[in-house]
């Protein structure tokens, strides 16, 4: 297994046109704030104390929300390259079980996706921290560390459901682009969700990811917000219209959003590994 996710490791990185592309949807989003989407916002919130800290921080919270799903996704591209390429079925011929293959693509691509939000973090962060002279308190950083691990490990597993369908790279890689695109738009980086109609803001619960940028939210942002508006319902305003927390019956708390992102990632588990399990199971079966 070991061999497998340096093996499928070293492929994605050796790519370097395939890592760029994997950024795409991230780098859009963090273009278009820059150009467009600040202004616009900032004059939202003007003669608020701290604007730059808040609005920088939760556009970083949403762009690496997006890199976690656009980089897992490219990441598992080369398990719909392999089943394509019959590899699979040279690899069954191994060693090496079903249930072994495939934590070896989920393990990898749980592992480039995190790397890649670290590489967006630094990146933004030195990019506001010169700019905007935006600061980030240590207490946060291991928090955020554990989020963009939560975050790879969902990613990876939702988008491991979504490549399971495919037989062709090609077909694959349309269905990339439409998710690199639309991913902005779902974890409410381009438009707050709080501006959008209901249905939509529905759509945007229903993505996983959102619950992953509300957690880098609440973590990156809390203090400013509390440092910021000094009225308990001017704060829950603000969280519930910029997506800080999801609100379903009430805005969800942090606690809440973690204990989510947890259960996401155990039915996501349980799909996804369950299928390689039975085939463990009958090839142990055929070899007694």
């Amino acid at each position: 297994m070991l061999a497998m996710v340096k093996r499928n490791m070293m492929l994605y990185f050796r790519n370097r046109s395939g890592v760029i592309f994997s950024l795409l949807g991230a780098l859009i989003s963090f273009v278009l704030y820059l150009v467009f989407l600040k202004k616009g916002i900032s004059s939202n919130w003007a003669g608020i104390s701290h604007k730059n800290q808040l609005l920088d921080t939760w556009l970083i919270s949403g762009t690496l929300a997006i890199t976690g799903i656009t980089t897992t996704l490219t990441a598992l591209s080369q398990m719909v390259k392999d089943k394509e390429q019959h590899v699979l079925e040279d690899l069954s011929l191994t060693d090496a079980g079903p249930l072994s293959i495939h934590f070896g693509y989920l393990i990898s691509a749980t592992f480039i996706g995190f790397i890649m939000q670290l590489v967006m973090l630094v990146v933004m962060g030195l990019y506001f921290v010169v700019t905007d002279k935006i600061s980030f308190q240590i207490s946060q950083v291991v928090p955020t560390l554990g989020i963009m691990v939560l975050s790879a490990i969902l990613a990876t597993l939702v988008n491991a459901i979504l490549a399971s369908r495919f037989q062709t790279v090609d077909s694959f890689g349309k269905l990339a682009t439409i998710i690199g695109t639309a991913s902005g738009f779902l974890v409410g980086t381009y438009i707050p969700i709080g501006s959008l109609p209901t249905f939509a803001q529905t759509i945007m619960k229903m993505t996983p990811a959102s619950y992953i940028a509300s957690l880098y939210r609440q973590v990156l942002m809390n203090d400013t917000i509390k440092d910021t508006f000094q009225q308990t319902n001017a704060i829950l305003y603000f969280n519930r219209l910029m997506g800080v927390q999801i609100k379903w019956s009430s805005l969800l708390s942090l606690v809440q959003t973690y204990s989510i992102v947890g259960a996401l990632i155990l039915v996501a588990f349980l799909i996804v590994l369950l299928p390689s399990f039975i085939a463990q199971k009958q090839r142990q079966n055929l070899l007694n």
